[in-house]
């Protein structure tokens, strides 16, 4: 991943000039993540984003002209770190649920996530509305390549298109990852991987 931490090459935001406000820029996203973590984002303007993360107003407006911009480019930023693209061995329901466990370990992350996939619903066009139109499509095409690959190994059935299973097994994972938020009692890995009984080869 490069310093455009949005997959889509697009940069959230402004860049900064030259290496230094490039990198002075990924340090203030990394700072920001870390507040993220621990306290989530509901609540905090970008005035208090500044001052919980030890810059000036001035110095985040820099780069950011909103507090959405800022929060969309913050998970971006830290799906990137994670985001190995997955093993090629690996299948289409492991890297779902390899995903969902390193949300989960970040609690704060979760929260910011469902708050931003929620306001990408208000404002057609808006940074967050971009951003997940464009995560959602990648991530769906993703797995439906892996799914159509272990069809045809013979490892997935093959009376079901894969496109429709990629699509459910985000909205079982996304609904899920909120229903663990809500309570954390629900067990996440072992109910998405459910999934791979309901995906085994018919007989």
């Amino acid at each position: 991943m490069t310093s455009q931490e949005n997959p889509s090459g697009a940069v959230i935001g402004r860049a900064g000039s030259y290496g230094k406000g490039v990198a002075r820029r990924q340090e203030i996203l990394d700072r920001a993540i870390e507040t993220f973590r621990e306290r989530g984002a509901a609540g905090t303007s970008l005035r208090s984003i500044a001052q919980s993360i030890g810059i000036s107003h001035a110095a985040l407006l820099h780069y950011f002209d909103s507090r959405e911009q800022l929060l969309v480019a913050v998970y971006a930023r830290a799906e990137s770190q994670r985001d190995t693209g997955g093993d090629s061995a690996e299948s289409a329901l492991d890297v779902l649920v390899q995903a969902a466990m390193i949300n989960v370990g970040v609690p704060g992350m979760v929260e910011l996530y469902t708050t931003l996939v929620a306001t990408s619903l208000a404002v057609e066009g808006s940074p967050t509305n971009e951003f997940f139109t464009d995560r959602f499509a990648r991530i769906r095409q993703e797995l439906t390549e892996r799914l159509a690959d272990e069809q045809a190994a013979g490892r997935v059935r093959d009376d079901v298109e894969p496109a429709d299973m990629a699509a459910l097994i985000i909205a079982a994972s996304d609904g899920l990852q909120i229903q663990w938020l809500l309570e954390p009692s629900v067990e996440l890995e072992r109910t998405l991987e459910t999934f791979s009984v309901l995906l085994s080869p018919t007989a």
